[in-house]
């Protein structure tokens, strides 16, 4: 009986193999075209796993990654008896789950905002508009930043003293660092992360469309049961994929927002 199964499992996987080199072969163009993106993944994600071990090393340039002397646990062992450790992860979760709560719904909104734009110009203006900020630079963000929020010569201080306030200075306030970092984030990509989310929308069959407006259904309704449906797993693979960086806030920005008064919260 063993070697019956024995043979029975042979067979079924020798079966298995061929009928893979059979699809293989019959679709082999669209594995083609399939090979760019898996040789970028493997250049970018994949070989850069080898400069792990620098976090095992004293590392050394002119030694090299392979050259330099082991030490084991000796950097986590640094890191995890530094006294501000508690602040830093506090305040790493902070930006994170702040910017993943806030930010994460508002491509989906835009989405749906742009998907009921009929006519095709004002769509693209408007898709042009919101794309736009995702191209400036993280520096020059910060630069527009500071120019706007100044209680001096900024929009802000000119709006507060139009209203009869006297303009503070927000950006030098560490109790606003966290949601000045948060809205700037999501008024910079918010257009850029709704592209895949459009790309969901527009492969929805128009007969269903047609089908919710003789059940008389409005545009409320089909959003709410033909649009977001639709999105439900496209949000859910991205929101796996967000909440897998949430340690991973980043350095530049958080480092040209940083300054003395709000360093309580912008170490991280």
């Amino acid at each position: 009986m063993r070697i019956q199964h024995l043979l029975e499992i042979t067979t079924s996987t020798y079966k298995y193999k061929n009928d893979l080199i059979k699809r293989l072969t019959a679709c082999w163009e669209l594995y083609l075209f399939l090979l760019p993106a898996i040789v970028l993944v493997l250049i970018f994600n994949y070989l850069p796993m080898y400069g792990v071990q620098i976090a095992f090393k004293d590392f050394k340039p002119s030694l090299g990654i392979w050259g330099s002397p082991w030490v084991g646990g000796k950097h986590f062992s640094r890191l995890f008896s530094l006294p501000l450790l508690k602040e830093l992860v506090i305040n790493t979760l902070a930006l994170s789950l702040l910017g993943l709560g806030l930010g994460f719904p508002m491509p989906i909104i835009l989405a749906l905002i742009i998907n009921q734009i009929r006519s095709e110009r004002y769509k693209r203006i408007l898709q042009t508009v919101t794309y736009l900020p995702h191209f400036i630079s993280t520096v020059v963000v910060v630069g527009m930043i500071v120019i706007f929020l100044s209680p001096r010569a900024g929009i802000y201080g000119a709006l507060m003293r139009l209203l009869g306030e006297e303009p503070v200075n927000i950006v030098g306030k560490k109790e606003y660092f966290r949601w000045i970092y948060v809205f700037s984030d999501i008024w910079q990509h918010t257009g850029w992360n709704s592209i895949i989310y459009l790309a969901a929308l527009s492969s929805i069959d128009p007969t269903l469309y047609e089908a919710s407006v003789i059940d008389g259904a409005n545009k409320w309704q089909q959003i709410w049961h033909i649009d977001i449906p639709s999105l439900v797993p496209t949000m859910v693979i991205l929101l796996i994929l967000s909440a897998g960086g949430i340690l991973g806030v980043g350095f530049e920005k958080v480092y040209l927002m940083q300054n003395s008064t709000n360093i309580a919260v912008s170490e991280v």
